[in-house]
């Protein structure tokens, strides 16, 4: 098969389009032909490399990708879905191994053996992949495999965020900091279903105005705001906002002085570095709670991808690029210029 996948850390030029071996489909496994893939930041985290970070090489990018099934591995029991050859799925990337004690709990993202496709296995920049039959969750005739692809990691993670783990009411106020980026799209349209009302904290009118399209009932541009936290304290009569969706990390201060007492940071990721300094008085003498939380289970996937394949939920592609050049996807991603998901076209 045709595959991207890189022999050593660096920038995208490390990225090679090549011939690879064909996976095959060990028990318990369905080998997916993928049509589309979607980027991430934690591709370009994964091919940039991190202390610790132990990858097989040559290494495979991509956690999201969607296709039909072209192969079932032998001795496969499943009752519910039921899977066949030639079956339109998009996967879940979130792999946990089925048998601990989490994994049986249902809460497969806290999986003691827990594992990213892309991140800790080879992933989807390829003609196919090999993952557990469970991870799978049928697309209906017609549906958009770049859509699909698109939705997977990004709407999961912010639906076991912000609904799982942050029990977000209708009626509450949640601002989202940055306007554009997949997981704060999503967030920002999670947040409008469940009935909440949307601050959108972004940079420029470009970006503000896609978060407008998706529902954002306030604007605040961080470019004429610097302290954005004083803008959305005056936004809401000085209460300040129920929940804040954070995945910069060095925002956090500014996240903590716009909470109202009692309010929620959520957080499930940190693009602006993993090191910063808070201000603890906040947390205690404002009765806060941080939240973080990485992925979804099994449930919150097939929940979120139902409301994207009845149009519910609408996913923002930016640009689709041949699988051949990821190193411009790569390079478009890493300079933060795209308005919503990047994908590939295999």
């Amino acid at each position: 098969m045709k595959a991207i996948l890189f022999h050593t850390h660096g920038g995208p030029e490390v990225l090679q389009y090549t011939d690879f071996p064909d996976p095959e489909p060990a028990a318990g496994l369905a080998l997916v032909k993928l049509h589309a893939a979607a980027l991430n930041r934690m591709d370009l985290w994964v091919r940039n490399g991190w202390p610790g970070l132990k990858l097989e090489y040559p290494h495979i990018p991509g956690a999201d990708g969607a296709g039909e099934v072209a192969a079932l591995g032998p001795s496969i029991a499943i009752s519910h879905p039921p899977f066949a050859i030639g079956d339109r799925v998009v996967i879940n990337s979130n792999l946990g191994c089925g048998k601990c004690d989490f994994c049986l709990a249902g809460q497969d993202n806290l999986c003691r053996d827990w594992r990213l496709l892309g991140e800790t296995m080879r992933g989807t920049y390829a003609e196919y992949v090999a993952v557990p039959i469970r991870q799978l969750f049928h697309l209906p005739d017609g549906f958009d495999y770049h859509i699909a692809a698109a939705a997977g990691l990004v709407f999961h993670t912010a639906w076991h965020s912000l609904v799982t783990r942050g029990k977000l009411q209708p009626g509450e106020t949640v601002l989202v900091v940055g306007a554009s980026g997949g997981v704060n799209t999503a967030s920002i349209q999670i947040a409008k279903h469940i009935g909440a009302k949307v601050i959108a904290v972004g940079a420029g009118t470009q970006k503000l105005a896609l978060a407008e399209s998706l529902g954002a009932d306030i604007l605040i541009d961080r470019l004429q705001e610097e302290d954005w936290s004083k803008a959305a304290y005056r936004l809401t009569e000085k209460r300040g906002v129920d929940v804040v969706v954070d995945n910069v990390g060095t925002t956090f201060p500014l996240s903590l002085r716009c909470l109202r007492k009692g309010g929620r940071l959520l957080t499930v990721g940190n693009t602006g570095g993993p090191k910063f300094e808070i201000d603890n008085r906040f947390i205690f003498g404002k009765h806060l709670s941080i939240i973080g939380s990485t992925m979804g289970t099994l449930r919150d996937f097939e929940t979120v991808m139902r409301l994207i394949c009845a149009g519910k939920l609408k996913v923002v592609i930016d640009k689709t690029f041949p699988l051949q050049e990821a190193r411009a996807a790569h390079e478009r991603l890493e300079k933060g210029e795209q308005l919503g998901k990047i994908t590939l076209a295999i």
